[in-house]
């Protein structure tokens, strides 16, 4: 029981210790390096941009994200003080924070041969400026939510096995350690969180995890009401999932086919694991849990934009492979032989996790050995001095991000060429690097992102009068991401309500009509 115990203490150290090294190398840099997505990046600059404001996530700003996905660069642009270490370092904090429950939930449920190195995928996955599936070169942190999610979850499905090793407060722990991890899938997107909430609901079945997982529910709703008395935009976020749904929610079977057939490796795996475990258990609870493994976890992935990950088959195997390592202690030696698949059963779990664990932690550590040497090419506005970049396979070859960044870097010199002072500037496209590129106050009212037919359509829109309520100078771009269906949509109350102002090779610049700006949009 002793050795146990140690062997706990120890996972659980390791896998802490790796957190702290993690963090280290995404935060001491203090820059960003990215490949792709630098659309996507901006969204969250500037959201961490329009906390360090005032502005408050739905309140102040529509978006179907939940509010943590921009207090975490928020608040790492307030630990880094700079928008280049703005990113790093949120995830720093929010890997070094997740730790706590993953250390805690694995060390006790999974032998340390099963938890160190599922610990660490967890992290690294996390921690990976990555987006799951892509090449190691690809660094970039768009969609850090989604990792932030599968982490959360994939630790969380864990708490199905019963603690191997009861420490003190076990129970106490467990709660704080669930209601943490369902809060901050909840608060940062609400796919994994509800997820997360039916998994526990599930979990009552068990009467003797009853107590801690009613404690951990109770927690999760306390903390809810905490929050909404300071946030008062729960009715708001609700609305702007409603709508992003709307316009996004449903796939097709094909989609979710394409999707079930790139994981197809994954899933026969986890169907070997299971199938080694239920005919011995023969427990109904069981085969559900497995089921829930596959399924949400699919139709999770299948809104995502990544081509690969579902990281809840990975916590089914590795809850399937210590159920028969316990499995194998309990009963004789002739129901499991020594020369049995359940004798090696963490291989198989090994062969599933360990070369994304590797790859994970190339890309962590390309990102910080590129940073430390400022490869690639800064981005040429003013709050943007920490953040570069390069082109995926470190190639001299111009990428559309190239091509997209220098339009960007366009209209920010254009903006400052204007004899007048800017203030409240907005861009009918994807995201607004303006605001917080050359350090202005941030309009009201308007979106963290326009991406057509993911969060907006033709059939389903924020109404301009709301929109564009708090904007004095408008930009439209005459290329981008997706600017020719956005004016097609608003183009006649700009026309109405705005005047050019100036017009350049790539953009068009407006300034409204009249000064007489409403200081605040009407949510």
């Amino acid at each position: 029981m002793r050795l146990a115990q140690n062997g706990s203490s120890w996972s659980a150290g390791a896998i802490l210790l790796g957190a702290i090294v993690f963090a280290v190398l995404l935060a001491a840099p203090g820059v960003t390096i990215t490949a792709s997505y630098v659309n996507d990046l901006f969204i969250f600059l500037d959201g961490a941009h329009r906390i360090a404001s005032g502005q408050i996530p739905n309140r102040d700003f529509h978006t179907a994200l939940g509010p943590l996905s921009f207090y975490i660069p928020a608040w790492g642009y307030w630990l880094s003080g700079t928008m280049g270490g703005a990113m790093p370092s949120g995830m720093a904090l929010a890997t070094l924070v997740l730790a706590m429950p993953i250390a805690h939930v694995l060390s006790s449920r999974l032998h340390p041969i099963l938890a160190l190195p599922y610990g660490l995928f967890l992290l690294l996955v996390l921690a990976a400026p990555l987006n799951l599936g892509e090449s190691i070169t690809a660094l970039s942190f768009a969609m850090f939510y989604n990792r932030i999610g599968w982490a959360a979850l994939g630790a969380l499905l864990i708490m199905y096995l019963r603690p191997e090793r009861c420490r003190p407060w076990q129970e106490g722990i467990d709660a704080v350690s669930a209601a943490v991890l369902t809060l901050v899938m909840l608060y940062t997107k609400i796919t994994y969180g509800l997820v997360a909430l039916t998994f526990l609901t599930f979990l009552l079945s068990d009467s003797r995890q009853r107590r801690w997982v009613a404690a951990a529910i109770a927690l999760i709703l306390i903390s809810g009401i905490g929050i909404e008395a300071f946030w008062r935009s729960t009715p708001a976020y609700i609305a702007d999932l409603v709508m992003s749904a709307q316009v996004s929610g449903s796939r097709s079977p094909a989609d979710l086919t394409g999707t079930f057939i790139r994981h197809l490796a994954d899933y026969t795996l986890l169907g070997i694991f299971a199938a080694l475990v239920l005919p011995r258990t023969r427990s109904l609870r069981d085969l559900l849990f497995f089921g829930f493994c596959t399924v949400p976890g699919l139709l999770i992935q299948n809104q995502n934009s990544q081509p690969w990950g579902i990281l809840t088959i990975h916590a089914g195997a590795a809850v399937a492979a210590e159920m028969i390592l316990r499995l194998r202690a309990q009963h004789s030696s002739q129901e499991f032989p020594p020369s049995s698949f359940a004798t090696g059963a963490p291989l198989p779990l090994m062969a599933m996790i360990l070369p994304t664990l590797l790859h994970c932690f190339m890309a962590l550590g390309l990102h910080t050995a590129m940073a430390v040497a400022r490869s690639g090419k800064a981005f040429d506005l003013p709050k943007f001095a920490e953040v570069r970049l390069i082109a995926p396979w470190l190639s001299e070859k111009r990428t559309l991000m190239h091509v997209y960044l220098e339009s960007i870097e366009s209209g920010a010199r254009a903006l400052e060429s204007l004899p007048e002072a800017l203030t409240k500037v907005s861009v009918l496209d994807f995201a607004n690097p303006f605001s917080v590129g050359l350090g202005l106050p941030p309009p009201r009212g308007d979106s963290a992102w326009l991406h057509w037919n993911r969060n907006v359509n033709a059939s389903h829109f924020i109404p301009p009068e709301q929109y564009f309520s708090d904007v004095n100078i408008l930009m439209l771009p005459k290329w981008g991401i997706n600017h020719a269906p956005l004016r097609e949509l608003y183009q006649a109350y700009i026309d109405a309500n705005f005047e050019p102002l100036h017009d350049t090779e790539g953009w068009i610049i407006y300034r409204r009509k009249t000064q007489e700006v409403a200081t605040k949009a009407p949510f």
